[in-house]
């Protein structure tokens, strides 16, 4: 089983070590091979995602990425920015499908945002499609607008846009997922304003005649974001396209105590996945020990299961993280009265120690 692991950027390098340390615990086989990605490749390549790690990423069965991302990059033209690497990975590898978990332990409801009769059990999975969208959609640029309210004004754009087979691989991905839950799959769109989410409804509609056993329903964007403080249980899947859903899979992420526990996986139609935490690379806490390794951890738990077919692996690593939990253990981000805060490889360690 080969393994890519991307560290990339800020704290990345630090929740990766963590993840690499609990892998290594386990009684397996695995080839592991870094390389850089993001502001680290841009420094030792000039490029986020040089050829020789974009080959790497192409040859492995899964891999374990860390975060992309420093303000220092921030004036560099878009195309040599850190965020590209994740975004060309996603392009190159096909990696169409976006598994978001928002779990809410026990032992953590006192952490959420949220009441903790509101987050109690919570379990929601949202699957976001990860290739199309206005972040890919063509053309986009500058230019001189020559008609709206301004024209001769300069303005820039972007376009949003879905075919109909991307609409349909990532409705069946949430419908299948759906049939291992509760049986539920709520679609949200923006059907009422954007004809791109008109389209999408109706294929999603079309494609849930095919699943009977599911139930389906259609939420409105904005709903949905008010939906998932309001009621949060009342979702299991949640299905939507790529900038919704990487909008909505945040919002999540706080009902769950911390971003910080919140892992993800991107899989491609062979099931060659991209692991990665859904938070970013936090330059403002990097290099403290201090950052949560845990949704890094959780999420190469997700990659033994999707992509490398050690389910019984993954069960152990989710084990001993809630093992790990019931200690009371906890770093800042999660940390709170009647807790013992802990840095980042100590949490790490804790979680290999949890494992035996």
């Amino acid at each position: 089983m080969k393994i890519a692991v991307l560290p990339g950027d800020g704290i990345g390098t630090e929740i990766i070590a963590e993840a690499v340390k609990v892998l290594k615990a386990l009684d397996l086989k695995f080839e592991l091979e870094t390389a850089p990605v993001g502001g680290a490749a841009y420094e030792a390549a000039g490029h986020p995602l040089p050829e020789s790690t974009l080959k790497l990423a192409k040859e492995a069965d899964a891999i374990l990425f860390g975060a992309v991302g420093d303000w220092k990059y921030d004036k560099l033209e878009r195309a040599l920015r850190p965020e590209q690497a994740i975004l060309g990975l996603r392009k190159h590898l096909g990696l169409f499908a976006n598994f978001r978990p928002a779990i809410c332990y026990e032992q953590l409801t006192h952490a959420s945002s949220l009441k903790p009769e509101l987050v109690s059990g919570l379990d929601i999975l949202i699957v976001r499609e990860l290739t199309g969208d206005i972040y890919f959609g063509q053309p986009r640029g500058k230019r001189t607008a020559t008609d709206g309210a301004f024209p001769g004004a300069e303005e820039a754009f972007d376009t949003m846009r879905y075919t109909r087979p991307e609409i349909e691989r990532i409705a069946h991905v949430a419908f299948q997922a759906a049939r291992k839950r509760n049986k539920k799959v709520t679609s949200v769109d923006k059907a009422n304003v954007l004809e791109t989410f008109q389209f999408w409804k109706d294929i999603v509609t079309e494609i849930g005649q095919q699943y009977p056993d599911v139930k389906l329903d259609h939420m409105y964007v904005d709903n949905a974001a008010m939906q998932l403080v309001k009621a949060p249980k009342s979702f299991d899947v949640i299905v939507t396209g790529n900038m919704f859903g990487d909008i909505l899979s945040d919002e999540a992420s706080m009902l769950t105590g911390s971003i910080g526990m919140l892992p993800s996986a991107s899989l491609n139609s062979k099931n060659q996945g991209l692991y990665e935490p859904s938070h970013g690379s936090a330059p403002d806490i990097a290099g403290k020990g201090v950052a949560n390794p845990l949704a890094t951890i959780l999420s190469a738990a997700m990659m033994l299961r999707f992509s490398l077919n050690q389910e019984a692996a993954a069960q152990r690593i989710e084990a001993a993280v809630q093992k790990v939990l019931a200690q009371g253990l906890r770093t800042p981000d999660i940390h709170s009265a009647g807790t013992t805060q802990v840095g980042t490889a100590q949490m790490g360690d804790a979680v290999v120690k949890a494992l035996a």
